[in-house]
């Protein structure tokens, strides 16, 4: 399969609210999706089934999550920029590099403030609101969990 197809599909996974996708194309097969998954998926399952858990299942992760952050946001003052996905934090584009921020360090809108790595894909993930950085609460090369707080913006 072309590289430019897979782009492009990664862009509509993006902009849509579609959790999965899986795409076959003779023997050429990709599936992408939004969130890690722990447990392998069936192959040969149709992909109906796997089309109808996701939409009652991203809702009930979005309220656990809020319930989440709302209970986390007592214990932290101010705005907390959460990861979008699960994977492995990381501070700084790469091994040596200084970190994308520091406490004490001014943000705007849209600025990287970590990289998130999921499924071998590097995502950049933007300070939702400008300030300043307070609190960084993951160290470099953990692994975090969807909606989980990375940092904390004033």
């Amino acid at each position: 399969m072309d590289i430019r197809k897979v782009k492009k599909l990664i862009e509509l996974l993006e902009e849509s609210g579609i959790a999965e996708i899986e795409i076959n194309e003779g023997e050429e097969s990709v599936r992408i999706s939004r969130y890690s998954t722990s447990a392998p998926v069936p192959v040969a399952a149709p992909a109906q089934q796997f089309a109808a858990p996701a939409p009652a299942a991203a809702p009930a992760a979005e309220a656990a999550a809020a319930d989440d952050s709302s209970e986390g946001s007592s214990a932290i003052s101010g705005h907390t920029v959460n990861a979008p996905m699960v994977g492995t934090f990381y501070s700084a584009p790469s091994p040596g590099a200084p970190d994308f921020v520091k406490v004490g360090d001014h943000v705007k809108e849209g600025d990287t403030v970590c990289i998130i790595e999921a499924m071998k894909i590097l995502n950049q993930i933007e300070a939702d609101k400008s300030g300043t950085i307070t609190s960084i609460l993951v160290d470099n090369a953990q692994p975090v969990e969807f909606g989980q707080p990375l940092v904390v913006i004033e």
